[in-house]
């Protein structure tokens, strides 16, 4: 097959993927193609979409390949479709942040950076898909570990862990301007396409003294794997009624 034809063949691949296409899936589709090739290919896609006629983009996202519109048409793109936004509430965005930089982490971790109950969102983040119970910490009580999943990498555009913001542009920040310097950081790369849209709702204002008690994250870009067989509901329990652990006593 001619170089031509085998970047058309790409292209409708990845076009007709639900999910971002990975370069391995792509060689195993074709077959007699290198990887070297599938990359350059996916180079010239990739220079051909950023030109102004053209209303997609290709991005890296979640280790793969995926076109999505270009923001700069979002607002046109709403008016086609309305759909239900993705909505995340300001503590929910902070929670999140807190658990993509810290994760593997527990819920009672969170809560000791946060310095309020977070019960409600992990809940809320549970049932969106963007986090999971990615194992048990090995001590007494052994409770929930929570980690990041792919839907997340997705929804905010991020090709894996190590494309969060650096902690270095968050080192000199205080406190109050933490959770919101995360958010707006996590937040940039989002999908702009209607069947994701996400809608920040930053009217919710925190009682005096509640907020990032620590601002010492470090991310972890090498997550561990979400279990797929724990008991969700049992899960969803203790999350919500935490044994107590050693935790408790640090």
């Amino acid at each position: 097959m001619e170089r031509t034809e085998l970047k058309g063949l790409i292209e409708a691949l990845i076009f007709a993927s639900d999910a971002p296409l990975t370069a391995d899936k792509i060689k195993q589709i074709i077959e007699n193609i290198t990887k070297k090739e599938i990359e350059e290919i996916i180079s010239d896609l990739h220079k051909d979409y950023e030109q102004p006629e053209h209303g997609f983009q290709l991005r890296e996202v979640a280790n793969g390949y995926q076109f999505r519109t270009k923001p700069a048409f979002a607002s046109w793109l709403k008016r086609l479709k309305k759909t239900k936004p993705f909505r995340l509430t300001q503590p929910t965005l902070e929670t999140l942040a807190i658990i993509a930089y810290k994760q593997p982490i527990t819920r009672l971790e969170i809560e000791k950076i946060r310095g309020v109950d977070s019960g409600g969102v992990i809940k809320t983040l549970l049932e969106k898909k963007l986090i999971c119970i990615s194992g048990r910490k090995n001590i007494p009580g052994r409770p929930f570990l929570l980690s990041t999943t792919k839907t997340f990498l997705e929804i905010f555009g991020l090709e894996n862990l190590s494309s969060l913001p650096s902690i270095k542009e968050l080192e000199d920040l205080d406190d109050v301007n933490l959770p919101s310097m995360l958010s707006d950081r996590m937040t940039k790369n989002i999908r702009h396409d209607e069947s994701s849209d996400v809608a920040m709702c930053r009217e919710e204002k925190k009682p005096e003294g509640q907020g990032c008690q620590n601002n010492n994250i470090q991310v972890d870009k090498q997550p561990v794997a979400c279990k797929e067989n724990d008991d969700e509901n049992h899960a969803a329990s203790e999350l919500h009624n935490p044994v107590k652990s050693s935790e408790d006593t640090m």
